[in-house]
């Protein structure tokens, strides 16, 4: 039971480490100007902006909150996983099902608490609720919702405009880049639309991330389509495809029934608290049996063993 309960964790945290936040970036007004200047690609002749146009790609998801979201991921390890389903932000959140090299698990994140599908009942419950906060703080990680990916490149001048084209059927322009820890640590003039502890939490959960690379199209309705991203940290390279419909109309996510839910830490608590009651009661019988062997040797009668 313990190492049951145990693994679905693993589960809700890999899960869920798929996770969270907003922030940070970097460059500045002349830089932006430059590229506004030279267009890029398909685009030249005509002043754009990509850091104008991110900043007001921001605004425009921030304000949605909801959308449907798709995402293919090949790891470090070289296996693939994927998310499909609902991505929210500020608080970030998600109800989506995680397909990997096992069954199908569905996943409920709202802040730092993760909901996770058993499959089978436990205590006659169908959710595992963890928290990931600690002492307080925060559990940080990325939630690779377009809130989060916009946010990153707030302020990039090195995101350049390649020009408009169509992804998956949609009109939309693209962009490029390539950024190095130091680049997404950077803050500027752009980031401070964002909420202050929105741009700290994002701060500190892209500070395990060495190099980013990233194409991003935004639709002409000024909602992000689709980013493509090359991201490496200390564990390796990971390459993602997120895709992004259905901005605003996405419906709320929300957490399960509450009388269909257990929480790990007071069933790891208990489970905990009945292992201690079973090795109490084993002591007090091998107790029991230590007494009853010296009593049948006292009495010439040989051990428990027949010595």
């Amino acid at each position: 039971m313990n190492k049951a309960v145990r693994n679905r964790a693993g589960i809700a945290m890999a899960g869920a480490a798929l996770l969270a936040g907003g922030l940070t970036a970097c460059g500045d007004g002349k830089a932006a100007s430059a590229d506004a200047a030279a267009g890029g690609g398909k685009g030249a002749g005509k002043a754009h902006s990509s850091v104008e146009a991110v900043k007001a790609s921001y605004l425009k998801t921030v304000a949605a909150k909801f959308a449907k979201a798709e995402l293919s991921t090949v790891g470090s390890d070289g296996k693939t996983s994927g998310q499909t389903g609902t991505k929210g932000w500020y608080p970030s959140s998600h109800d989506v099902t995680l397909k990997g090299d096992k069954d199908d698990t569905r996943s409920i994140v709202i802040g730092d608490t993760i909901y996770t599908h058993l499959d089978a009942p436990l205590e006659g419950k169908t959710w595992m609720r963890m928290n990931l906060s600690r002492d307080g703080k925060p559990g940080v990680r990325l939630n690779e919702d377009p809130a989060e990916y916009l946010a990153m490149l707030l302020g990039q001048a090195k995101l350049t405009h390649v020009g408009a084209e169509k992804t998956d059927g949609v009109d939309a322009q693209h962009y490029k880049g390539s950024f190095t820890n130091e680049d997404l640590l950077q803050a500027d003039e752009s980031t401070k639309v964002m909420e202050e502890k929105n741009r700290q939490y994002l701060h500190d959960s892209l500070k395990h991330v060495k190099t980013f690379e990233v194409d991003l199209w935004i639709g002409k309705d000024g909602y992000p389509v689709r980013v493509d991203s090359v991201s490496t940290d200390g564990k390796g390279t990971t390459k993602t495809t997120a895709k992004f419909s259905d901005f605003g109309v996405a419906a709320p996510v929300q957490a399960p029934p509450a009388d269909q839910v257990v929480d790990l830490s007071a069933s790891l608590a208990e489970t905990d608290r009945k292992l201690k009651e079973t090795d109490q009661k084993l002591e007090e019988v091998g107790e029991t049996l230590q007494e009853a062997d010296k009593t049948l040797r006292d009495a010439g009668l040989g051990g428990l063993d027949g010595s």
